[in-house]
């Protein structure tokens, strides 16, 4: 029998030998927030991205499953077939892109071939697969709108590519602003190869980008000859009628639409999607699509989505015949109205006069999840900790969405998960939170 290693020859391993981004600070941040709620379950929280819970019902999920089954049935798949379908590892590229197009078609006006599609483990697989392959070495630059979701800027710190932020104005973004940047990067004598964006009510800052910047934006991307990353996870969770995408403005293939099934379905079944319809020459002249390298990166990463997943995800669509829009017309409703009852109890608790006094103000989204407010203190982890004790109110800061720096005296606050009482509530505690800050010597 052998005898027990002592502890004093244990592996022990330095932080400094691991990959860099185990020290980036960005990769801290959910895991502080996490934190934080834990430790004040009693606190009201603005601060969690998510679907409200009372849309869920556990045996919504076996009657999805069973629907996609019956579908298959129907369309002449054999018992030993299906069994495969669900049991077996499937195609990389996923089982269920037919319907995804379909859907595509219905509900956003895009029309691309079910072969452009990758079925990816949520959203956040298909960020790293698209960075991974459209990125080939430190001279190519992508570039995301600042302030960023920390999804697409944490992959990227992963993979060890740089990225390049745009900062966006108080009134959204520019494309000046943009090209400005790119022309920056070219006379470095790098390569800009993609812009990463969210157009509609994006997340942290709840901001959405005008028709006409659209159409300006897709000239831009062909005149210097870059893709745009499209992520656009909240557009049919919001009110109607949405803008039209940019994947469905796009007539030269200059888009990546990055989807989610997360906030229109729900989060546990971790389904999201890349429509990568660009072509790909090779040396030989050979031609494939994005999509088709995507799916060779997800082979070596995650193998395949998971199949039961994709089955309840794909009885959802069969159950609302791919309109997604009108599935999501109660919780539409429901975070357009939270959203009001944000907006109107902020200026309960700031009415005009006050509001300059202190010196506070935020912007008014018609949809998604997030606000931004400004405030007149530094709004980092201490304060955060001391509002969540002393006042039981808890929201993100703004800091840990620009990457390189910035957004010290702003917050986000998600109004998703939240009753409106809690609302009510949780604003009138951080009003209170807000001028206590505003009075302190500090």
């Amino acid at each position: 029998m052998s005898e027990p290693i002592a502890a004093s020859t244990a592996a022990s391993l330095r932080k400094g030998d691991l990959h860099g981004s185990l020290s980036d600070p960005v990769l801290d941040t959910m895991n502080f927030l996490n934190e934080i709620t834990f430790r004040y379950p009693k606190a009201i929280s603005f601060a969690p991205g998510r679907p409200y819970d009372g849309f869920f019902d556990t045996e919504e999920i076996f009657a999805h499953l069973r629907r996609y089954l019956d579908h298959l049935a129907a369309h002449g798949t054999s018992h030993e077939q299906i069994r495969a379908t669900m049991f077996q590892y499937g195609p990389t590229a996923g089982r269920i892109r037919e319907l995804i197009a379909s859907s595509l078609r219905e509900d956003e006006n895009i029309d691309v071939p079910a072969e452009s599609i990758v079925v990816t483990v949520g959203c956040q697989e298909a960020m790293l697969l698209v960075l991974r392959a459209l990125v080939r070495g430190p001279d190519d630059v992508f570039l995301v709108s600042s302030p960023c979701y920390v999804g697409i800027t944490g992959a990227a710190r992963l993979l060890d590519i740089g990225v390049t932020g745009v900062e966006e104005r108080e009134d959204g973004f520019r494309c000046a602003d943009l090209e400005l940047a790119i022309r920056t990067e070219l006379a470095r004598g790098r390569r800009p190869r993609a812009f990463y964006v969210v157009p509609d009510h994006s997340n942290p800052a709840g901001t959405t980008i005008p028709v006409k910047t659209r159409h300006d934006l897709l000239e831009l991307a062909a005149r210097h000859d870059i893709l745009i990353v499209e992520d656009s996870p909240y557009r049919l969770v919001s009110p109607a009628p949405h803008l039209p995408t940019l994947k469905s403005l796009d007539r030269q293939r200059r888009v990546v639409h990055l989807g989610s099934f997360s906030k229109t379905a729900f989060p546990g079944a971790r389904v999201g999607f890349a429509v990568a319809d660009q072509l790909v020459t090779d040396d030989t002249g050979r031609t494939s699509t994005l999509a088709d390298e995507l799916a060779k990166i997800k082979s070596m990463v995650t193998v395949n989505t998971s199949p039961l997943s994709q089955a309840v995800i794909a009885g959802m669509l069969i159950a609302c015949g791919g309109r997604v829009s009108e599935l999501n017309t109660q919780a539409a409703d429901y975070y357009a109205n939270a959203m009001r009852a944000t907006l109107r109890q902020l200026d309960r608790c700031f009415p005009a006069e006050r509001r300059a006094a202190v010196g506070v103000r935020w912007n008014e989204p018609d949809g998604g999840f997030f606000l931004t407010m400004r405030v007149p203190f530094t709004a980092g982890n201490a304060a955060l900790e001391r509002s969540a004790e002393n006042f039981g109110v808890i929201w993100t800061p703004m800091s840990y969405f620009y990457p390189h720096g910035g957004g010290d005296h702003s917050i986000r606050l998600s109004v998703s998960y939240l009753t409106q009482e809690e609302i009510v509530d949780g604003i009138t505690r951080l009003a209170h939170f807000i001028d206590a800050e505003a009075k302190s010597p500090g």
